[in-house]
């Protein structure tokens, strides 16, 4: 053993000696400065060219093995970063581009570029972050100066980003894109004449520009100067006839002036050019539905589906194909998946909730959750923004009466609005129009007549509509299309006036808690029924409303059973009122009937698709299509005075066309449903005192259509007489309404008053 290595301590020391040494020498040929710490030439030079050629997935696996090769390697993390965004990965783009920045400290295009990332992302205060350190380092930049407003306008700070644009045009005096984007913040704002003046520097830097022809029509349009905006649109398409967006934007164009034929026909060119591009598609699908095409217009949106299924876009405007067809089951569908896709688009929430109150087989405690949900997403998140009110006492002074509205035009709703604000007593109130209209007609120029303010909304964001009202100190602001089209329930969210009451244009609550009242009547809205309003119901007496019929209705004529020998039934409703419920009922009606006819007839069913899908109902029932005439005339007197009795819808009832019903003559039918949608009917024949005709059941509905329709003496003596009832009664005192909305604004802002202090 001693003689043996065991033993040996000098050999072992020198083995250990010679051990450290090589030790030591593998590691210093690994040190950071023995190693390569960046590719070669060559091989970057490979990684720009792959670039070049557009070969992005090859460039992305080259640029990832050099970043896990040279870690510390910053150039490689940005060309990472490029070679991903070019592929439409965004966040994977993201986490190199911020690898980049912090080995490349003084790299301001990679900066940029990042800034670039959070921007695509959505990432506004980041994005804000890195322009304004580039901004800094590169004060006269007039991209970075441009980028930093959109940002700034992203996060509304408004006037800071009209700065930074105004700074952009300084460094650049012919940066269109700036103009432009001036030109879209002042729309925002509703700055017409300065908006109009930067789309049309905008076009002048470059004639071109699609998107700045198309701004400068728009404000032209709300101006009123319809054949400068045609001009204006039709720019657009000068030297470029082979460019489908030119075609598209032309498209918008033309709905915006209110051509539909023109547009689809402009969206059909764009798409012979690109018939994959989705926004043509969806867009075409919305003229088409508009038009009353709708099966040509689901075709459509269904082919945008096939090419993008995820999109919530086309979903949005399947479920309103299907909507307007009367499949309401399958309109809320495609509405649910498209809000899980997008859940805090408020407009498409206000879209879903518009078709659950239609919907046959939900109860009203249901519905009226989905609506308790719109305020928990839209409403609540904007309650710390609502400021105190200062507005003076009432006594001696009139009420500022404020009424938001996207119909101050040819619209239904004219029917009921212009008797109130045309008898307004304008020493008890000033009014206030709010008016968010698309385009002018004669009609508006009557409301102007009516009001003491008239303030055009359109293109002004919530937050700046709200601050207007706030600053024209309305005491009570009226809301009169509560989730219909056009809209403003984002400023009422706000709490711009002490008292906000809604009315009229909707028939059921807004869900919003910051709407105070809403205004309606005993028979719409029985006590009991509190727990299905945000709002507390304000009941009026005598009725919530007046009527004022189309001065060309005509007169009377004498009941049609009488000369054909047979009870003619009938609805001027639209299809997404008709369901299995109401089918199996008027099929039940028609049975007990002996010969008697059914007619259906509005713009649903101008399609021969729609049309024949509701006799294929009716047939299933055993109600044979020659007893049915369905179509769409407009305007529908003469259809009317082919009716014998009507027939209203269920568990949503019509509107205004069972007061045309009635004016003309026809008594009708309804069965007092949820409150308020489906005892509107109730409400008016309450009014006229004719509670005889409401049912309280299925059965019931049937059985009194039937006994109507069996004394046909009785008939034509009530016909004779219904136009006189009405004009005698409650619903067509247009001054006595509105005595009474006036002495119900005061009790209201009374009662705000007592509260206050």
């Amino acid at each position: 053993m001693q003689a043996s290595v065991v033993m040996d301590e000098a050999a072992f020391a020198r083995r250990a000696e010679q051990a450290y040494q090589l030790m030591f020498q593998q590691w210093s040929d690994a040190t950071p400065e023995r190693q390569a710490v960046s590719p070669s030439p060559d091989e970057m030079q490979q990684l720009v060219t792959l670039f070049q050629a557009g070969d992005y997935k090859a460039g992305e696996l080259q640029a990832l093995t050099f970043t896990q090769s040279y870690p510390s390697h910053g150039y490689s993390w940005k060309l990472l970063g490029a070679f991903r965004q070019k592929q439409g990965d965004l966040k994977g783009a993201l986490q190199a581009k911020e690898r980049a920045v912090a080995l490349l400290s003084d790299d301001m295009e990679a900066l940029f570029n990042l800034g670039l990332s959070y921007e695509k992302l959505g990432f506004w205060q980041e994005a804000a972050r890195c322009y304004k350190q580039l901004f800094q380092h590169a004060p006269e930049d007039f991209e970075v100066l441009n980028n930093l407003g959109n940002v700034l306008w992203r996060l509304r700070q408004l006037p800071e980003a009209a700065s930074f644009y105004k700074k952009a045009l300084q460094v650049k005096p012919g940066f269109a894109e700036a103009y432009q984007n001036l030109g879209l913040l002042l729309a925002e704002e509703g700055n017409l004449v300065e908006e109009e003046t930067h789309w049309r520097r905008a076009l002048q830097a470059l004639p071109d520009m699609a998107e700045a022809s198309r701004g400068l029509g728009k404000v032209l349009l709300k101006q009123g100067r319809v054949q400068e905006a045609e001009a204006a649109y039709r720019n657009a398409l000068k030297n470029k006839a082979e460019d489908h967006d030119f075609y598209f934007q032309l498209a918008l164009g033309m709905s915006e002036l209110g051509r539909p034929q023109e547009a689809a026909d402009a969206y059909r060119q764009a798409l012979a050019i690109k018939p994959d591009l989705i926004e043509a598609l969806n867009n075409l699908s919305l003229v088409l539905q508009d038009a009353g095409h709708m099966v040509e217009a689901e075709q459509h949106v269904r082919k945008m589906l096939e090419i993008d299924p995820k999109n919530p876009v086309g979903m949005s405007t399947l479920a309103r194909s299907l909507q307007l067809q009367g499949q309401q089951t399958e309109s809320i569908h495609w509405y649910r998946k498209s809000l899980e896709l997008m859940p805090e688009h408020r407009g498409e929430y206000g879209n879903y909730l518009f078709v659950l109150n239609y919907h046959p087989d939900l109860s009203a405690e249901e519905i009226y959750a989905s609506y308790e949900e719109y305020d928990r997403r839209f409403g609540a998140p904007l309650r710390g923004l609502w400021r105190a009110h200062d507005n003076e006492p009432s006594a001696g002074r009139r009420l500022r009466v404020g009424y938001v509205s996207p119909d101050f035009c040819n619209h239904s709703c004219r029917f009921f609005m212009e008797p109130l604000l045309s008898q307004h007593d304008r020493s008890v109130v000033e009014v206030f129009a709010y008016a968010d209209l698309a385009r002018e007609d004669q009609v508006t120029q009557r409301y102007k007549s009516y009001v003491d303010h008239w303030v055009a909304t359109r293109g002004m964001s919530d937050e700046a509509l709200a601050e207007r009202i706030r600053a024209d100190g309305i005491d009570i602001l009226v809301d009169l299309a509560g989730h219909t089209a056009g809209c403003r329930l984002g400023a009422f969210a706000r709490k711009p006036a002490p008292v906000s009451v809604s009315w009229l244009g909707f028939g059921y609550t807004t869900g919003l808690k910051a709407i105070d009242y809403f205004l309606t009547d005993e028979p719409a809205a029985p006590v009991g029924s509190e727990h299905l309003f945000a709002e507390t119901p304000w009941r009026v007496p005598n009725g919530s409303y007046a009527y004022r019929p189309a001065l060309n209705m005509g007169e009377v004529s004498a009941l049609p059973a009488l000369e054909r020998g047979h009870v003619t039934f009938g609805t001027l409703t639209r299809a997404i009122r008709i369901n299995h419920r109401t089918v199996r009922v008027w099929a039940e009606i028609l049975k007990r009937v002996p010969g008697a006819r059914l007619v259906v007839d509005s713009s649903s069913y101008k399609d021969e698709g729609v049309r024949e899908a509701l006799i294929q109902k009716f047939e299933a029932h055993g109600v044979t299509r020659d007893r049915l005439e369905i179509g769409f005339h407009s305007p529908p007197w003469d259809v009317l005075r082919g009716m014998d009795i009507g027939l209203d819808c269920f568990p949503h009832n019509s509107g205004t066309t069972l007061f045309e019903s009635l004016y003309m003559g026809v008594p009708y039918i309804t069965l007092a449903g949820r409150p308020s949608v489906g005892r509107l009917g109730s409400s008016i024949l309450h009014g006229v005192g004719h509670e005889e005709w409401i049912a309280q059941s299925e059965e019931e509905y049937v059985e009194k259509a039937v006994a109507l329709a069996a004394d046909r003496a009785k008939l034509a003596e009530i016909r004779a007489g219904l136009r006189p009832q009405m004009q005698a009664s409650v619903v067509m005192d247009e001054a006595a309404f509105a005595r009474r909305a006036e002495q119900v604004y005061q009790l209201m802002f009374q009662q705000w008053e007592a509260q206050k202090q």
